[in-house]
């Protein structure tokens, strides 16, 4: 009990989102079964009325005397037809409430379900970069889209948990006014069943965790097997892969037959108990008092009500023991306690007036690495053209995400004027950046949806003119449906250039007073290259522009360069005083040209 009490206790603030609606179900379903009671309890007045043609006997149970008062006074036909109209009523309005009860339910869950979804995803959303960095892909599809199912469907378990229990009342308080001392054995041999039930399951919640943990490795095969589909044919990889995924599959097919094979033996041993006790109490009752059949029947008909309610709790207890593990995952992953999160500051941004400081700034991405910048203090002036440039590893990307907010320094601070950038609202700082970087993310939508993603409100004109500034446009008419051709997952349909086109028109059409390009040309060739390059020559114009590139060619119109190399800013000037320097920059510059010109 106390595993199930502990799935409750984690469910319990996802309970509380409608208190009106969880009271609703369990008023109605404790209501219901009252009624069921009721209909039940008058076939003993009934069974009498069939026994003894005269007035019915008043004896010593007070409950059933309650019955036999209020129908003495009817005549013997009329006493059969008053009491059979009274049961078909109860049954009637109990089912109605049972309908209403449904859908009450089937709306409350799936608003649930909602919220939970919509709640894992927010998280996703909110949570710092580092943390989905160092996630699994698959475990957050897994709790995205399997656990978030199961928690929902632990939800529904514990509502029924209650309103069975109630039911379970009305049901145990009839029987113990039938019969106190039948009663009494009854729930001597219910609660043997029940160990036995529980000794039968003990090995539900370490085989629903396993469940979970396969379920979770074959959605990352999924995951792994869609993304890295072109890897797979490149490499000849398609066998090898396929017995990977069979591999996984069948893991999951043996879990979930096992948690099957286990929890599924509750259902038929209770029925066999029950159906023994069921005989037991009716040779008991007969044997000790023939004269009280009518009452032993009803009771023998509420136990039999009573014995699924009891195999149901039973199954609701293997439901929540096996929706463990889900249910920790999804309710651990949308605490904010524990998380690392990029807080918005409260200082409104309106426009960038000198520029981006950074002031003796160290970032490392993880404790027992190497810093990925170190003790950095550079200025980017807005309205100029920033290069940044460096061998692979240098730190350029990381600077990039550290003015974006991707990511917090470790020490240092980075200012925008004058005012800390952790201190200026996030939403109208992100507003006022467009970035194209070298991994182009295409969604799978039209070209016109996946240019307006840069600015939801721009027109149509506003989307082919950008498309035009980002040489786009032609290649795009040339598309099946033109701007509404539909890109495919990721954008496969279409070439890596023409990715970066549209990446840079998603830019253009957002307007932004800060413009970053991470290698935003190196799909292109020489000609769409040199387009480009007049192209953000004119957008440059009161515009702050941040460069990355390895092509040097590509920056040399810069109003600065900034030269990173392990960590740190070994150089800072224009071209020409780079050049003149004979430095890491110069030597760079050099190698590029001689391959070029080789």
């Amino acid at each position: 009990m106390m595993q199930e009490a502990k799935v409750l206790k984690q469910l319990l603030p996802i309970l509380k989102i409608y208190p009106s609606a969880i009271a609703a179900i369990i008023i109605l379903g404790f209501i219901s079964s009252l009624l069921e009671g009721l209909g039940i309890s008058l076939f003993i007045p009934l069974l009498q009325s069939f026994i003894q043609h005269e007035s019915l006997a008043i004896g010593d149970n007070s409950f059933i005397n309650f019955f036999n008062q209020i129908f003495n006074k009817y005549s013997h036909n009329q006493r059969l037809l008053i009491i059979a109209l009274c049961i078909f009523c109860s049954v009637v309005l109990k089912n109605c409430l049972v309908y209403g009860n449904g859908i009450l339910f089937a709306w409350f869950n799936g608003k649930i379900g909602h919220r939970l979804r919509a709640g894992v995803f927010q998280q996703l959303l909110n949570v710092s970069y580092s943390f989905i960095e160092n996630s699994d892909s698959g475990d957050l599809v897994n709790i995205l889209c399997n656990e978030t199912w199961q928690t929902n469907e632990a939800l529904a378990t514990a509502l029924s948990l209650v309103t069975t229990i109630c039911s379970i009342a009305v049901y145990v308080s009839i029987l113990l006014l039938i019969s106190w001392r039948l009663t009494l054995l009854v729930t001597i041999l219910m609660v043997l069943i029940s160990l036995v039930n529980q000794t039968m399951t003990r090995q539900v919640k370490k085989l629903g965790k396993i469940a979970v943990e396969v379920n979770s490795a074959l959605a990352k095969r999924m995951w792994e097997g869609l993304a890295g589909m072109k890897e797979i044919r490149a490499f000849g990889r398609e066998d090898y892969e396929h017995k990977r995924f069979v591999a996984a599959s069948n893991q999951v097919v043996q879990a979930f037959l096992k948690l099957e094979i286990v929890s599924g033996t509750v259902g038929p041993v209770s029925e066999i108990l029950s159906l023994l006790v069921l005989l037991c109490i009716l040779a008991i009752a007969l044997l000790y008092n023939r004269a009280s059949l009518a009452e032993i029947v009803t009771f023998i008909f509420v136990l039999n009500r009573l014995q699924p309610l009891v195999i149901q709790l039973d199954g609701i207890r293997v439901g929540l023991m096996t929706s463990s593990t889900a249910v920790e995952d999804v309710m651990s992953f949308i605490d904010t306690s524990d998380k690392p999160y990029i807080y918005s500051g409260n200082t409104p941004y309106q426009s960038i007036n000198k520029g981006i400081y950074f002031e003796n700034v160290s970032f490392q991405y993880y404790p027992e690495e190497a810093p990925a910048l170190e003790d950095v203090s550079i200025c980017i002036p807005s309205s100029k053209t920033t290069a940044i440039v460096g061998p692979s590893g240098a730190g350029k990307s990381t600077m990039i995400a550290l003015i974006c907010r991707f990511y917090e320094v470790n020490s240092g601070e980075i200012y925008v004027d004058n005012y800390p950038l952790r201190e200026i609202n996030l939403t109208d700082w992100r507003s006022q950046i467009a970035i194209v970087s070298q991994d182009i993310y295409m969604f799978s939508a039209t070209v016109l949806e996946n240019i307006a993603y840069g600015r939801l409100d721009a027109t149509k004109n506003e989307i082919i003119t950008a498309a035009k500034l980002a040489n786009a446009h032609d290649f795009i008419q040339e598309l099946p449906q033109g701007y509404h051709t539909e890109v495919g997952d990721r954008g496969l349909r279409l070439s890596g250039g023409q990715r970066q086109r549209i990446a840079l028109a998603r830019a253009i059409v957002r307007n932004p007073q800060i413009l970053i390009l991470d290698e935003a040309t190196n799909a292109l060739d020489s000609i769409a290259e040199n387009l480009i390059q007049e192209a953000l020559h004119t957008l440059s114009h009161n515009r702050t522009v941040i460069i990355i590139a390895h092509r040097l060619s590509t920056i040399e119109q810069a109003d600065q360069i900034i030269v990173l190399n392990e960590a740190k800013v070994v150089e800072q000037g224009n071209l020409q005083q780079l050049l003149n320097n004979k430095e890491l920059f110069a030597q760079l510059y050099n190698l590029q040209h001689r391959q070029t010109n080789n």
